[in-house]
């Protein structure tokens, strides 16, 4: 079974910022990417994929594949010993990486080449609006945050992380589980591979 991947980029920046209070916010920027394939028939198409598609571990290839960053942009602010979170503005960057068919193809491979794609891009964005709602569970985790006794602010940031990386996890399980439904024996994956391949 050739698979629909996704590969997790999690890089967490937290850049302390000077400005006033402000309320918190996710920003959202999508970049779509492709690679190039060619094929007379939906198994050489397969073929292609498994050669050029994204890298997926060290020796196999992706059909597609999702990847996304987050930033962190955090304002703590410290009054009279107590430390709190006065701003945390997220930056999620989703990439998506498709294939292309450069070359024509018979209309009937051209219409399972489509209900192929449909399928892909199906699965890839499911893998990104879990990432967007990570991002919003983890912002949402620090809204009035704060601590006492903690005059440097430090209890605070150390719990910030704390949050940001329970949150990333729980997440990842949820990404981790719905490619294993989808990748599953006579799941989705593997009927987008048949549709393509033998036209079912």
């Amino acid at each position: 079974m050739r698979p629909i991947a996704l590969a997790a980029i999690l890089g967490i920046a937290i850049v302390p910022l000077v400005a006033a209070d402000a309320n918190a916010d996710v920003s959202v920027k999508t970049k779509t990417g492709t690679y190039y394939i060619g094929g007379k028939d939906g198994n050489a198409l397969l073929d292609a994929m498994d050669r050029l598609g994204p890298k997926h571990g060290f020796l196999t290839h992706a059909i597609a594949q999702t990847s996304y960053t987050i930033a962190w942009d955090i304002d703590w602010k410290e009054k009279a010993g107590t430390c709190r979170i006065a701003n945390a503005a997220a930056t999620l960057t989703i990439s998506y990486t498709y294939p292309h068919v450069r070359e024509p193809m018979s209309p009937d491979l051209r219409r399972r080449w489509n209900r192929f794609m449909a399928g892909v891009r199906k699965h890839e964005q499911t893998h990104g609006r879990l990432a967007r709602q990570m991002v919003d569970a983890a912002e949402k985790s620090l809204s009035r945050l704060s601590y006492d006794d903690d005059r440097r602010c430090r209890k605070t940031q150390a719990e910030l992380k704390k949050r940001i990386a329970m949150t990333y996890a729980k997440y990842e399980a949820r990404q981790i589980a719905f490619d294993e439904v989808e990748h599953a024996e006579g799941g989705n994956v593997e009927g987008l591979v048949g549709l393509l391949s033998k036209g079912k």
